[in-house]
Formats: structure tokens, C-alpha cells, sequence
């Protein structure tokens, strides 16, 4: 049985891995799952399979053998916007995790924190959720209390979001399926993605990652 978003159609998955015993055993498991997989093992692989379409989601190494995996991630995001992007890598370090981020990553996993359903992972991606290891969020954490501390004044929101917008912001940031999103707020779940759609648009940015990051910045949520 093939695995299928809300909209009835199958869940492709892109699985960028230079690693064989890896891909594999990933593939192995996104198949019998129910997903349709196509692997690379390269970027120059992985640029050709996205040439022949886009999947629903990109799971992706960092570390490949002629290049890096940001660099396919900020393709993808500019590309296939509504594509999902989850890293995993044995890459812990700042610069890789916020670099996979700000550039379009909506999920980062360690290869020596691997959860042990990797369907389901990919299941809640696609929901809506952005799967990170634990050890990743705390370093996202600290940068954001390690951060200067906005000068005290009126909350900027010079896009002039709605307060509703706000509040569904705030559930993004909080990692909130669109599904709890709209049962949190007493809305019909097919209105939550007009919202988000009209939220990027205003501040001007593609991910959950940069409306967060943009919304922290001008004082409209707090994490």
C-alpha cells in the first residue's frame, strides 16, 4: 500500500545518501512503509533527479562526495517550495545545523540519535512537524538565548500581520502540526495553509524556520 498525504496523492521521497549500508537500510524501511524512493548518492545525482520532478520530500545527507548538502537544500527550497526538507547527518556543529535551516531544512536528525520509525518521522513531516534530535534543538536553544536581546520598545510588525496570523505564527514556531494549529484556534485545518501562504508573503520568506526567525526578530512571538 502506497503512503499518501491529506490530498490523496502519493508521498515521494528524494533520499540523498553516499553512504550504501545507510541507503538501504533507509530505503528498505520508507518502502515497505508504503513510499515511492528514489535514491542519489551524490549532489550531481541528486540535481538530476530533481530535474525529472520534484518529491514531496527531501531526506538528506550534508556530507556528500562533491559537495555539500546545503547547497542542494537551498536549490530545493528555491525550486519546489513546498517540497520538505529533513537533513540527516552525523553533522552536529552550528554552522551546519543553522546554515541546513535558514536555507529551507524543516527537520534536522543526527545519525547517532536515528529514530527507530523513520516512516513515521517522514509521516510527521509532512504533517507539518519539524522532527529535530535533542541534541540539535538545544543548540538551537542556546544561539537564540546567547542572542542579543531586541532593544526594548513597541513590537515592530511592520508586515502588518493580523493577530490571527500571529497566533498560527506561534503555533509554527512551537512545531504544531496545521492540524493542531487549526484545532487550537477553533479554525476549519483547510484555511491553515491560506494563512501561512499569506504570512510568507508579508514577511517576505519561504520556510516556518525564516517566518520564526523573522518573527522573533520584529517582537511578534516569543519561543
Amino acid at each position: 500500500m502506497t503512503d499518501q498525504d491529506e490530498t490523496g496523492e502519493a508521498i515521494t521521497i528524494l533520499l540523498v545518501e553516499d553512504d550504501a549500508p545507510t541507503c538501504w537500510r533507509l530505503q528498505d524501511a520508507l518502502t515497505k512503509a508504503g513510499y515511492e524512493v528514489r535514491t542519489a548518492g551524490t549532489l550531481g545525482e541528486a540535481r538530476s533527479a530533481l530535474a525529472a520532478g520534484a518529491p514531496r520530500v527531501l531526506l538528506t545527507d550534508l556530507r556528500l562526495p562533491d559537495g555539500h548538502g546545503v547547497e542542494l537544500i537551498r536549490e530545493t527550497r528555491q525550486r519546489f517550495p513546498n517540497t520538505e526538507i529533513m537533513v540527516i547527518s552525523a553533522l552536529g556543529d552550528e554552522e551546519s545545523v543553522i546554515s541546513a535551516i535558514t536555507v529551507g531544512a524543516t527537520g534536522y536528525l543526527l545519525k547517532d540519535a536515528f529514530p527507530t520509525d523513520i516512516a513515521t518521522t517522514v509521516r510527521d513531516l509532512v504533517a507539518g512537524h519539524s522532527p529535530i534530535s535533542a541534541s540539535i534543538a538545544r543548540l538551537i536553544v542556546r544561539r537564540t538565548q546567547n542572542s542579543a536581546e531586541p532593544a526594548p520598545g513597541p513590537v515592530l510588525n511592520t508586515a502588518k500581520l493580523t493577530p490571527r496570523e500571529i497566533d498560527i505564527l506561534w503555533g509554527i514556531a512551537k512545531g504544531f502540526s496545521y492540524a493542531e494549529i487549526a484545532s487550537h484556534l477553533g479554525l476549519s485545518r483547510q484555511t491553515v495553509p491560506g494563512h501561512i501562504k499569506s504570512i510568507y508573503r508579508k514577511l517576505e520568506v519561504h520556510t516556518r524556520s525564516e517566518a520564526v526567525f523573522e518573527a522573533v526578530q520584529q517582537g511578534l512571538i516569543k519561543l
